[in-house]
């Protein structure tokens, strides 16, 4: 009977490190029981490109990051047992399975067997007038001419099925993510699809350990309000969870990073809406009652979520065509450069607003008005240019459906070179297409994940 699952975080968005499953893989190998390394790689955004790299070619789709991230350590995972779920393969899970496939032939594991969990896509199963009636807080799917993709969020059920038929990797596409910790829970302890309590300590686990390093001072670190050591070195999670649903929260020895009762709280309160209703999949989590208990260096047990029965619907993120946005950067620097800078921004704006009236531009002038900077420019509106520093980094930004357009602000931006003001330099242009995005609520009956495995294994 299994008393101790340990499951090892070694990423938390697409972006992050290589070399983060090598201590986790090192420190689940010293244990017994059944061990698990998941990778969270999925955000909205993420799936989103994946989606147009695989209408631009129908061969790929799956998270660009899928080698640097996983073929390192592919083969110390399997030389020590641990089994992989990662939703890596993003709009293309097949795809991304028979990559790994080839990777674990080269390193000397062809009988690994890989499951691929399919069905999240909608596209074709719903008319968009029926997306559209169901999307939340928005109208962006009435004004919609088409719908390029819609992918629901599975929960744990799929993954827990692979892993019974003994999936050595399980390759998911859109999931909740804390599913991704949920299922081999199920799977290992045998929990029962209503036991509200336990699958929602597993969500809750599965929220602590889905950002990677956040929860192990990453996000956290704020030097002298909130100082974390070794952050060059910072060590990815492990939960510790008991059949009853606790666990610790820790990370591996001879790692930086920290795990306390401040990382551990501000990580479970991330993205979290109501703490007494944690929509997932699988089961509502109630955070209300639950317990945060420092019990040793870097270790933190966690108990008392409690769980309410599942939602009626499940959440699907649904994708149009949004278009292009134009990127434009240009620099100035030494005496008088604020004025410089003021006189180019002026310069473009006139000029665009003779040959694209219509077309909203974005102004910030990076280090200065930025981040905190609003929309079409009104952001740079009462600086006082003469007490700006002497280096100065102009990014002009649009978005627009007319490619011509928004090819027009890049030209404009790029003849400041010789068209003045003095002293520019460094210009970077880039034109992207983009997805807008929206969130529908779907019904279940609407949804039917699917389990299968490479050559028919399972």
């Amino acid at each position: 009977m299994v008393t101790q699952v340990r499951i090892g975080a070694a990423a938390g968005f697409a972006g992050d490190r290589s070399d983060s499953a090598g201590p986790v893989i090192e420190a689940l190998a010293q244990h017994d029981g059944p061990r698990f390394l998941i990778f969270e790689t999925l955000a909205e955004r993420t799936l989103a490109l994946a989606q147009i790299d695989r209408i631009a070619n129908p061969a790929r789709g799956e998270v660009p990051a899928l080698e640097r991230l996983l073929r390192p350590a592919l083969r110390d995972a399997a030389r020590h047992g641990i089994r992989i779920i990662g939703n890596f393969g993003a709009a293309n899970p097949r795809a991304a399975a028979a990559k790994i496939r080839g990777w674990a032939v080269e390193a000397g594991y062809p009988r690994l067997k890989i499951a691929v969990v399919e069905g999240d896509d909608l596209l074709g199963l719903m008319s968009p007038a029926e997306f559209a009636a169901c999307e939340s807080d928005g109208t962006v799917l009435a004004r919609a001419p088409e719908i390029i993709a819609a992918n629901a969020y599975l929960g744990a059920g799929p993954i827990a099925e692979a892993l019974s038929r003994g999936a050595d990797i399980v390759v998911t596409g859109r999931v909740a993510d804390p599913a991704l910790v949920l299922g081999p829970l199920i799977h290992s302890f045998g929990w029962a699809w209503d036991d509200w309590d336990r699958l929602a300590a597993g969500i809750l686990a599965g929220h602590l350990l889905e950002c990677g390093s956040q929860v192990t001072g990453g996000y956290f670190a704020d030097p002298g309000v909130k100082d974390v050591p070794g952050m060059d070195r910072i060590g990815y999670p492990i939960a510790e969870v008991e059949a009853d649903g606790s666990f610790v929260v820790t990370k591996p020895d001879g790692t930086g990073g920290l795990v306390d009762r401040r990382t551990v709280t501000e990580q479970i309160l991330y993205e979290i809406h109501d703490p007494a209703a944690y929509l997932t999949p699988d089961v509502v989590l109630d955070l209300t009652k639950v317990e945060i208990k420092q019990v040793g260096p870097d270790r933190v047990r966690v108990t008392g979520a409690r769980g309410h029965p599942l939602p009626p619907t499940l959440k699907a993120t649904i994708c149009v065509d949004g278009g292009h946005l134009a990127e434009a950067e240009i620099s100035y620097a030494g005496p008088n450069a604020g004025a410089r800078a003021k006189l180019a921004i002026e310069t473009v704006q006139r000029r665009m607003r003779r040959y694209h009236p219509a077309l909203a531009i974005r102004v910030d002038l990076i280090g200065a008005v930025s981040v905190f900077g609003d929309r079409a420019g009104s952001g740079v509106t009462g600086i006082a240019w003469d007490r700006l520093p002497s280096d100065l980094r102009i990014r002009f930004a649009a978005e627009s459906d007319d490619r011509a357009a928004a090819e027009c602000l890049l030209d404009e931006v790029e003849a400041l070179y010789c068209a003045g003001p003095a002293g520019g330099g460094g210009v970077r242009r880039r034109l992207t297409p983009r997805l807008r995005s929206a969130s529908c609520l779907v019904a279940r009956d609407r949804v039917t994940p699917s389990v299968s495995f490479l050559e028919g294994m399972g």
